[in-house]
């Protein structure tokens, strides 16, 4: 069998074919069974998510165009878009490639762990309805191990590479803990779900959001159990707030010098810590002038995030280096497998030989044949039976003048101790 790994992904396609080839839960019990009936995989697991859907198999034939054909009919999409759109790994290189995917090292936003999370969760699907066994889940079983030593050996998730987990990073490090920081954040974009995503893991509890719109801001602060303020409510509260991150669409300043000036005065000069996310900015640039006021910008936080980024991709050179040696660790497995399997093949077929002779014999000697002539008719047919297939190999390779055959065959038949 053939390890394939074929896939589509953010570095090869679009998202409107992604879309289209992406795998619900619901589907993928029917999947992988459609996959194993119409191009003959043994044992599958397929990945699917926003930015990659990718399919790890056992093979007899490591046919690209096979499951190419297959994922386009399944989709209904043009086999062609996906033939042009994807990669084909087989052996230590599909090994490789599972394995980076895992650690991260694939990924749209470099080190980020959910993948490894949802790997685990398509192996479990396919363990489930039977299409992974011992061989194939020792594969799943390397991978998971360098991703953890991945994670905790090298710094690959340790810095921020997005503007809004850095922001959050930044007034974790400012304040130790956030669970007690009082947070507003104003706008209810993209960019302020982010970091309401990332305050809520670190267990925020008072987190309020305001926005032109009330309705948009109650979407952003129902799942999380936060308050909402319109903007114009904004110069009653600010008071409040330990914490501010802006990110709206505004053409002029949410937050003026004066404004913020007025919040800490009646904070009693309490600190607070000002990120504004947003271009143009929603915090006049004159507020970091104040003595109590901490105001960040996205340009300073971008700067954080490209040494980050450089930092992390020092650490996947690293990765990439752990994650070379245990594919090769696992095809070295895989191969001591294959040798176990003929092994144990050659010694099945040697004592069906035997026991089809002795069969025979102890059938001649209980109707009254010779012994003697019985035993040695026995020991001619078990030697004739067991050197036949090296008597062939070896005239062979003599007629080839294959003398690197030659010499292998004497070694593995012990005749150089015969010389």
């Amino acid at each position: 069998m053939t390890l394939i790994a074929f896939g589509i992904n953010h570095k090869t396609a679009p998202i409107e074919l992604r879309e289209k080839i992406a795998f619900s839960p619901d589907a993928i019990v029917q999947a992988l069974t459609s996959l194993g009936v119409r191009s003959g995989t043994a044992e599958s697991v397929i990945v699917s998510t926003c930015n990659r859907t990718e399919i790890y198999a056992q093979v007899e034939d490591p046919n690209k165009s096979l499951i190419s054909t297959w994922l386009a009919e399944f989709h209904a999409v043009s086999e062609l878009d996906v033939d042009n759109n994807s990669y084909f790994y087989i052996d230590q290189d599909a090994a490789v490639h599972i394995m980076r995917v895992a650690c991260g090292l694939d990924s749209l936003m470099l080190g980020e762990p959910q993948i490894l999370g949802q790997i685990k969760q398509a192996v479990t699907h396919s363990k489930n309805i039977g299409v992974i066994k011992s061989s194939f889940d020792r594969l799943f079983q390397y991978t998971f191990s360098v991703a953890k030593k991945v994670r905790s050996e090298t710094e690959i998730g340790a810095n921020a590479i997005s503007v809004a987990y850095a922001s959050v990073q930044l007034a974790k490090h400012i304040f130790s803990s956030l669970e007690n920081s009082r947070v507003l954040l104003i706008g209810a974009g993209e960019t302020i779900e982010l970091v309401a995503k990332h305050l809520s893991e670190q267990n925020v509890k008072s987190l309020t959001v305001a926005n032109r719109t009330i309705a948009r801001a109650q979407a952003v602060a129902e799942p999380l159990g936060a308050s909402v303020l319109t903007l114009a409510q904004i110069p009653q509260h600010l008071k409040e707030a330990d914490i501010v991150f802006s990110s709206t669409a505004s053409q002029l300043p949410i937050l003026g010098k004066g404004l913020v000036q007025r919040a800490l005065k009646e904070r009693r000069h309490k600190p607070m810590f000002l990120v504004d996310l947003a271009v143009p900015r929603d915090v006049e640039s004159e507020v970091s002038s104040l003595d109590d006021a901490y105001l960040y910008t996205v340009d300073d936080l971008q700067q954080i995030v490209e040494q980050n980024l450089a930092n992390r991709q020092d650490a996947a050179e690293l990765a990439h280096q752990m994650v070379e040696e245990q594919a090769l660790q696992f095809m070295r497995w895989q191969q001591s497998q294959t040798s176990i399997d003929v092994l144990k093949s050659f010694r099945q077929q040697s004592e069906l030989q035997k026991k089809t002779l002795v069969d025979k014999a102890l059938n001649q000697l209980a109707d009254g044949k010779n012994s003697e002539d019985v035993v040695l008719e026995l020991a001619n047919k078990l030697t004739n039976s067991l050197i036949h297939a090296p008597t062939k190999a070896i005239q062979k390779a003599a007629s080839e003048q294959d003398l690197e055959q030659l010499s292998l065959l004497k070694d593995a038949l012990a005749l150089n101790k015969l010389e």
